[in-house]
């Protein structure tokens, strides 16, 4: 039987922000548990590679890229150029490069002010794109980062807390959260755009006294809101908090944020989260009317985030338990968790059946 908590290889994931890849500056990751060294050429490209040196396995990463832009690994000596083909060979002073000495390739692409990258199948990179993340990279908007961050976590309890504000009460209770969100009717969207099945939650209520954060953030002590969760892509979820006083939504009075949450797999036990928030640039705080809105919730998300960061990583410790006689219960407002877990099952599926029909021909 598939694990939902494992990860899909098959998919479009966030290396990092654009403004973290530096020129001629080598960056280590592992991503689906595939080794990867990243950089970004003199000319402005990013290329990625498997991290091992094909000689003897030592991560490049921890070599240095050279006046003529190739990459020298630092055990001995063998440079590759931003092809991933090993052009020098300090030991074979003949200039004989054999056939093998090269580097295998990732798909990878920079789109809306992120680097994304393909762990998978690379023939199956165009079968889907990138999720479409505009306001990163447009100049009516502040964006704002967390800066990659590593959790002791299956990417999938990230993922079902992001579709899921129920948990607002108790885990955000006094900050972004009362009683009151466990109450509010949720509706469903579900379908696919450029290859991705998404999942998107809907929730909208009038009249509400917004809990002490969103009013620090967004001004109104009562609002109009409207308040969906998208997951766009195994790789990233989609946030949009829209606030107005009542009867004002869609004017010039509305407030709010898009905020963005890439969720990339190290491991089956591991991921890195960064949260990107996204504010009109002329709207300022409630809690602080010289601070911008965007600069606000920079300043006091990360509190919302610990306690994320602290229920992920118990949760993680409950699943190394075998289950017996356990059974998870399913409650009917998780049902866009649900959809989100068999969107998982079905990818992790079709990949596993791949990978069985290779090896009976081999």
């Amino acid at each position: 039987m598939a694990n939902p908590y494992t990860f899909i290889r098959n998919c479009w994931y966030v290396a990092g922000l654009s403004k973290e890849f530096k020129a001629e500056k080598l960056t280590g990751h592992k991503i689906a548990n595939r080794p990867m060294v990243i950089w970004r050429t003199k000319e402005g490209k990013v290329v990625a590679f498997d991290n091992r040196c094909a000689h003897k396995r030592f991560p490049l990463s921890e070599g240095r890229l050279m006046d003529d832009g190739s990459l020298e690994c630092a055990y001995h000596g063998l440079r590759y150029n931003d092809a991933g083909r090993c052009i020098a060979i300090p030991s074979h002073p003949d200039g004989k490069i054999p056939p093998q000495a090269k580097l295998n390739p990732f798909p990878i692409m920079e789109q809306n002010g992120l680097i994304w990258v393909w762990p998978g199948d690379p023939a199956k990179s165009n079968l889907c794109k990138p999720p479409l993340v505009p306001e990163i990279d447009d100049d009516e908007w502040e964006t704002i980062d967390s800066g990659p961050m590593e959790v002791p976590a299956n990417y999938l309890l990230l993922i079902e807390n992001l579709l899921d504000i129920t948990h607002f009460y108790p885990l955000h209770d006094g900050n972004i959260g009362d009683i009151e969100n466990s109450r509010i009717p949720i509706e469903y969207e579900e379908g696919e755009i450029d290859g991705n099945k998404f999942i998107k939650t809907i929730r909208q209520v009038q009249n509400y006294k917004q809990p002490p954060y969103l009013v620090d953030w967004f001004v109104y002590e009562e609002a109009d809101r409207n308040h969906t969760h998208c997951m766009m892509s195994p790789g990233i979820t989609r946030v949009v908090m829209r606030n107005a006083p009542p009867g004002e939504l869609g004017t010039d009075m509305e407030r709010g944020y898009v905020l963005m949450h890439t969720h990339t797999p190290v491991d089956e036990n591991n991921h890195v989260w960064h949260w990107i928030v996204n504010c009109k640039k002329d709207h300022m705080s409630g809690g602080d009317p010289n601070m911008s809105a965007a600069k606000r919730v920079a300043v006091t998300f990360p509190k919302v985030v610990d306690e994320d960061r602290w229920a992920l990583k118990l949760q993680q410790q409950m699943l190394e338990i075998p289950d017996g006689e356990y059974s998870e219960l399913f409650l009917k407002p998780d049902k866009a968790l649900r959809r989100a877990r068999q969107i998982f099952l079905q990818l992790i599926r079709e990949e596993q059946t791949e990978s069985k029909h290779l090896q009976a021909a081999e």
